[in-house]
């Protein structure tokens, strides 16, 4: 493998690694679904019908955002987020292409044993 593929893939992986952390939080994870409801929103929407602060909703936000997740939009004096499915996207066909592998591996063993 050149260094060049090899740095790619180490790269991807780092992006991937970085997907499964920010998914890995239920706070996260309801930022995410009320983003997914269409609309750009502000901290201030996102924080509504939370307990947490709008400090707190800002952590998780930054961990979306360097996840790649999320997208803030500076508008006047607030950002505004909104989601971008694309990570996710490339994480789900990463975990379809490792799913199929044991697959493969049982077909060539099913092969093997019945010749």
């Amino acid at each position: 493998m050149s260094h060049r593929s090899h740095s790619s893939v180490a790269a991807r992986r780092r992006t991937h690694a970085l997907v499964f952390t920010a998914l890995g939080d239920a706070t996260r994870l309801s930022l995410i679904a009320k983003l997914c409801r269409g609309q750009p929103r502000s901290i201030s929407q996102l924080t509504e019908g939370s307990k947490l602060t709008r400090q707190a909703i800002s952590k998780h936000l930054r961990v979306l955002e360097s996840a790649g997740i999320v997208h803030g939009v500076r508008t006047g004096r607030e950002s505004l987020f909104e989601f971008d499915p694309e990570p996710i996207e490339e994480i789900k066909k990463h975990l379809d292409l490792v799913s199929e592998q044991p697959d493969q591996a049982l077909a060539r063993l099913k092969s093997f044993v019945e010749q």
